[in-house]
């Protein structure tokens, strides 16, 4: 995986932890197509129809870990904004002028409360950011959410926590960029 964007800055991976549910996921479709193809044996058209949705499901399972993978966390130097990405579900900018305080938390997720917005992966996320000022997310359909806490998960949350605070430092310093608000994706 890249460890440098092209436009300056550091990218930061969460698919490793849902390599073992791909994994089986991915073996589960393939042993379901085999055992569908001998019970539908006697079915000619159903037989020949199978292994085709059999491979359709493989080819999904595997999509969806190569966009968790090719979608990575960033953060963008020239910006001064952090990317957060699931997969291709969300993806929310937050400004570092915004971020009050970063630390690595493992936590369970839970039923999201209100203002808060979780990222997880394999039910869990590693990195909390407490926001001074909210920031926008646009769900899945387009709905507009206020948020002012974000929990996501990163592969190594502790190298993510010291690389964010050592920037936030560096932006609290400088406060020479205006802070900038997304609109919605697309």
């Amino acid at each position: 995986m890249r460890t440098n964007w092209a436009g300056g800055g550091r990218v930061f991976g969460y698919a490793r932890a849902r390599r073992a549910m791909v994994a089986g996921s991915a073996l589960a479709c393939v042993l379901e197509t085999l055992t569908m193809s001998v019970l539908l044996r006697d079915w000619p058209v159903l037989d020949q129809v199978v292994p085709v949705l059999g491979l359709f499901a493989v080819a999904c399972v595997a999509a969806l870990h190569a966009s968790s993978v090719a979608r990575p966390h960033l953060l963008d130097t020239d910006t001064h904004a952090l990317r957060l990405r699931r997969a291709a579900r969300a993806d929310v900018v937050v400004p570092l002028g915004h971020i009050a305080s970063a630390e690595g938390e493992l936590r369970v997720a839970r039923r999201r409360a209100d203002g808060e917005l979780d990222l997880p992966v394999g039910f869990r996320t590693s990195v909390t950011l407490q926001l001074a000022e909210p920031v926008t997310h646009f769900t899945l359909l387009g709905r507009r959410r206020e948020v002012d806490t974000v929990h996501f998960h990163a592969d190594d949350a502790e190298l993510v926590v010291t690389t964010l605070q050592a920037h936030l430092h560096a932006v609290r310093r400088g406060r020479t960029v205006p802070s900038t608000c997304p609109g919605p994706p697309g």
